[in-house]
Formats: C-alpha cells, structure tokens, sequence
C-alpha cells in the first residue's frame, strides 16, 4: 500500500478518534461548567440563585438572572480551583475545625430560627457543612500563601506618612470611643462569646448594672464587651466604636445627647455610668483616647498602626487577586453556560430562566 495512502488513513483515524472524543466530552444539558473535570451543575447554581433572589426581595429580568448566574458559576469555578488547591497542600478543613465553625454560626439562634435561616437559603444541614468545609479550606489556603508572605516595613510606612501627611493632620479634636450595649428586647442577631441576651426591661437594667459592677471590680472593658454586649457590630472587637470628632459630640441634633454628654465628661481610661437612652437601651462607654487637633506624628502608635493596616489591607487584596488569576490560568476551565449565552446572541433561552420563588 503506497506511504501516502497509509497516511492519508492514519489521519483519517486520527480525526476520526477525536471527533469520537469530543462527542463523548460533551456535557449533558446540567452541566453548566467544568473545572479540572469536576463539573458544576445547574441545580447547585440554581439553589444560589434562589438565595439571592431571596435576600434581594425582588426577581430580575431574565438578562439580569443570566448575568447573576455568570457571576455564581464565576464565584464556584474560583472555589473550586481553590479547594483543589488546598487539598493538594493538605489544608483541607478537618472534621473538628467544620463542627467547631458550625458550633460558632448557629449558637446565636435557637434551632428553629436556624432551620428557618437555613430553609430560606435551600440549604440542608449536610449541605451547610460543606459551604463551610470549603470555606475554612481556602481561608486556611490564602492565609499560607497570600497572607503570610505580605511584609510591612518602616520603611514602607515612613514612605505612606511622607506621602500623605495631610491624612494626618487633624482639624478638631476627636474622641476613641468602646460601649456595651444592653438591650430589652430579644435580637437573633447577638454575636457575643457569652450568647447572652436580655429579653426585656427589667433583665436589661439587672444584667448593665452587674457589668457595671464587674468592671468596677477590674473586669477588662474589651473582654466584658466581647462576653456581654448585645450589639452585633462591635461585640467581636470589644465595643470599638472607632473615633468620634468633637463636633458630631457637640452636635445640637444628636439623636443621643445623653451618650454625647457622657463621653465628652470621661476622661481617657475613663468608664461612664449605665446610660438610658430615649429608645431604651442601655449603654456603658469608655473613653479609648483622646487626640487633640493639629498634625499627628509617625511616632504616634495609632498613627503607624493605621498605615500598616491599609497597606497590609492593600497588599492582600492585590496578592489575592493576582494568586487566583495564576490559579485559574494553570487550571482547565469550560464554562458551557456562557458558552450557550454567547452562541446565543445574549437571548436567555425559555428553560435556563428561572421561575419565580414561591410565596411563603
């Protein structure tokens, strides 16, 4: 048989083998994205999808639903390659570590409400503790080689204060303020280490009046607060309330007069009585510091610490970014829904719109 022929079906069976191949590497119609082979289904976008539309309280166009379900496959591509990679370095999340996180999200809530929070989300218990695998795994992951490797020198934060030293120069003088905050009301939003809440008038004055107590004996303000307060958004860093410039204190139509008053009595250090406010609520504050106006110095700690922490904020953000960017560039990526979205001109097929959530 002459050489060309036997070349021609050499080739002939080559193209032949991999048109075979390709026809079996074609996803069913629910797969909507592979990554290293894993595939990413419809359903599990599907169920993100929902939640949103949920929390958002309004359902989109179908453009816009298209373009939110982009994004979840976007968001579960990058998980993915990170998680892989966190299994292969050996950081993926253990047992204990998932149970302990789990633990720490539903202590705020009775099961009911946690059941209810977690049917809202179309979540199973199961389902829930492997978001948070995932999530512990790639933290762990960044932390290793992203975090770790950011260095902040003197030099670095001596260059950040030259460069902008009007950031530093004070116009009035401000005011370091921490509260715990007690409430008369049940709030399923409590995020102290203690889970304490008080439910109403009498429970509130009680429970203000032996914290008072307590840190009159020496109790640590931080700890106290990180134990006891009842306000969510800084129970977990002890009550800091950040600082406070003078005017917004001395402001006539404060909505807090009392607390304004308080603080501007305090000495810094210093630890107010229990404040009643018009709404019920019951605070304790502590003056942190006080800066007089005029141009901070480097050799302020406060100074140095808030140039290290926005370069370091900085830096994580641009390791970040270029980490997963390598990442997805070393990893093998097929997203077939954008893929259909693009051979079809940008028009959402009737059966990749999802209905409406149902009405509780």
């Amino acid at each position: 048989m002459p050489r060309r022929l036997l070349a021609c079906l050499a080739l002939a069976f080559s193209l032949a083998a991999l048109t075979s191949c390709h026809r079996e590497a074609t996803p069913s119609a629910d797969v909507w994205a592979r990554v290293n082979g894993h595939e990413i289904r419809r359903e599990e976008v599907e169920k993100y999808f929902r939640g949103l539309v949920m929390q958002r309280g309004q359902q989109p166009s179908a453009e816009e639903g298209a373009l939110l379900k982009l994004d979840i496959i976007d968001e579960l591509i990058n998980n993915e390659i990170l998680l892989e990679r966190a299994r292969t370095l050996g950081l993926e999340a253990s047992d204990g570590e998932v149970e302990d996180k789990f633990t720490e999200l539903k202590s705020p809530y009775t099961e009911e409400e946690f059941q209810k929070q977690l049917r809202d989300r179309g979540l199973t218990v199961d389902e829930q503790r492997k978001v948070l695998r995932q999530q512990i795994s790639i933290q762990k992951l960044i932390n290793r080689e992203v975090i770790s490797k950011i260095t902040i020198t003197d030099q670095d934060i001596q260059a950040y204060y030259d460069a902008n030293k009007a950031q530093f120069n004070v116009a009035e003088p401000e005011y370091h303020v921490a509260q715990i905050l007690v409430t008369p009301e049940k709030d399923r939003q409590i995020r102290n280490r203690k889970n304490d809440d008080a439910v109403n008038e009498a429970q509130a004055q009680k429970k203000a009046d032996a914290l008072i107590k307590a840190l009159d004996a020496g109790a640590d303000f931080a700890q106290v607060a990180m134990d006891y307060s009842e306000d969510p958004a800084n129970a977990p860093t002890g009550g800091d309330l950040g600082w406070m410039p003078e005017s917004s204190l001395r402001d006539p139509k404060t909505e807090t007069p009392e607390l304004s008053r308080a603080v501007l009595a305090l000495h810094p250090g210093g630890i107010s009585r229990v404040v009643k406010t018009r709404d019920g609520r019951f605070h304790i504050l502590k003056l942190i510091a006080r800066e007089g106006a005029g141009q901070r110095s480097l050799t302020d700690p406060q100074v140095q610490e808030a140039i290290r922490g926005k370069l370091r904020n900085g830096r994580e953000q641009l390791l970040r970014a270029a980490y997963l960017r390598v990442a997805r560039e070393e990893a093998r990526v097929e997203n077939y829904y954008a893929r259909e979205l693009l051979e079809a001109a940008g028009r959402v097929p009737e059966d990749r719109v999802t209905p409406s959530p149902a009405k509780p």
